[in-house]
């Protein structure tokens, strides 16, 4: 099996927790990510430490509070596939969040550096950016979750649905160079969900000279690690695709490079 791709736990930890993503796990320096599942009336607590974290509702309802705030019956969709904009919280540095699940619940929670610039706060599906990207089988739906307009220290998170037939993250793009104005260097991963949940994505992660070029079959539950090079998804005919994607690195912007072998794609 490919480094890049991360398995879910067969027996979860006690908490809930079936998926992490350290910086040391993965060898790099900025992002990091967990999953956990909840059965009703389930709890489970973080401390920020000096992170920041986006704690994504990915479906079911919560009960969540920080230090300083309670935000109770949260949550609106029973499946990410309902295309509804979730529930997240923000949790700023030197904070705590609980997590009490309403019904069965499943969170994502992700990780990266923060200065505490920024106090707590509910991300409310009326708060998240909906758009439609790309054209003909290139097109995908977009949910902008924590994006660089929004305040955060470090994380860009960002939630994806990929229809069956499409392709996303394409024409194939990189951010893995410290060279603004023209290329941010993010650190990436996706955690990606399937619709029927049998099927599988095609994930390819390749640089220039191909001293990265992997194409992986990804199932649902797993998560792709993305350090460097390119990175486009494609949903095979009759499986939808969703993925969820964190971001961070030295610079809280994202300035991607085309691949310019397919960059005519963007002129048609």
């Amino acid at each position: 099996m490919s480094e890049l791709i991360v398995k879910p736990a067969v027996n979860p930890e006690a908490d809930g927790t079936i998926l992490t993503v350290t910086p040391e796990s993965a060898g790099w320096e900025y992002v990091g990510f967990q999953v956990a599942k909840l059965a009703t009336g389930e709890k489970l607590s973080r401390e920020s430490g000096d992170q920041e974290l986006c704690v994504v509702l990915l479906s079911g309802l919560a009960n969540v509070s920080t230090r300083e705030h309670t935000w109770e019956n949260i949550g609106k969709r029973m499946s990410v596939f309902e295309k509804i904009p979730p529930y997240s919280v923000y949790v700023s540095t030197s904070d705590q969040i609980e997590v009490t699940a309403l019904t069965d619940l499943e969170i994502a929670i992700c990780v990266a550096p923060g200065k505490g610039t920024y106090p707590s706060r509910l991300i409310a599906p009326e708060d998240v950016g909906v758009e439609g990207r790309g054209y003909g089988n290139l097109e995908r739906h977009i949910h902008n979750i924590l994006p660089e307009q929004k305040e955060a220290d470090s994380l860009l998170v960002v939630e994806v649905f990929t229809p069956d037939g499409h392709w996303s993250s394409y024409p194939p793009h990189k951010h893995d160079r410290d060279a603004l104005p023209d290329e941010s260097l993010l650190e990436e991963t996706y955690y990606f969900r399937v619709q029927p949940e049998q099927g599988f994505a095609i994930q390819r992660v390749y640089t220039d000279d191909r001293s990265m070029d992997e194409t992986l079959a990804v199932k649902n539950g797993e998560v792709v690690l993305v350090p460097n090079g390119y990175h486009p998804v494609g949903a095979p005919p009759g499986y939808e695709v969703y993925y969820l994607n964190v971001m961070a690195g030295p610079t809280r912007t994202w300035k991607f490079h085309n691949d310019p072998d397919h960059e005519w794609l963007f002129k048609k």
